[in-house]
């Protein structure tokens, strides 16, 4: 059991079944800092939900990021960080893109409640950020 939880959250990988697994754990962590944000803001701040949104989208990005370099990939580092994070977020910034326009549409157009279109808006995402980020980055 011990050699289990290991392989499976321990030591480095590149079997892709293992960090899909991993980064669904960094998704988990990234999404409770998204979407608490994203209530926060709204429901205690005040912002409007899209503008909440956005704000909340950069949070999870961040946590999302230092996590994946950290744990999922665990690749070695660019001699360039800074480009491996601008390209990082420039995957983010579709997602954003994506979250926005499924925001939008599920809650002014179909009429869903802006928290159960950010699941729907979660689950589109989180798919094109891990394969977006696998084979563009950390391949």
């Amino acid at each position: 059991m011990k050699e289990l939880f290991r392989r499976l959250f321990v030591e480095p990988t590149t079997n892709i079944w293992l960090q899909l697994l991993r980064y669904g754990f960094v998704g988990g962590v990234a999404f409770v800092a998204d979407y608490g944000s994203l209530f926060v803001l709204t429901h205690y701040v005040g912002l409007h939900y899209l503008w909440s949104a956005a704000i909340a989208f950069i949070i999870g990005l961040t946590v999302n990021y230092l996590l994946s370099i950290s744990w999922v990939f665990n690749k070695n580092r660019s001699a360039k960080p800074w480009v491996e994070f601008l390209v990082f977020a420039l995957i983010g910034v579709i997602g954003l893109g994506l979250n926005e326009l499924i925001m939008y549409v599920a809650t002014d157009l179909i009429a869903i409640h802006y928290m159960l279109s950010k699941l729907i808006s979660t689950g589109i995402v989180f798919c094109w950020n891990f394969f977006a980020r696998k084979f563009i980055i950390f391949n």
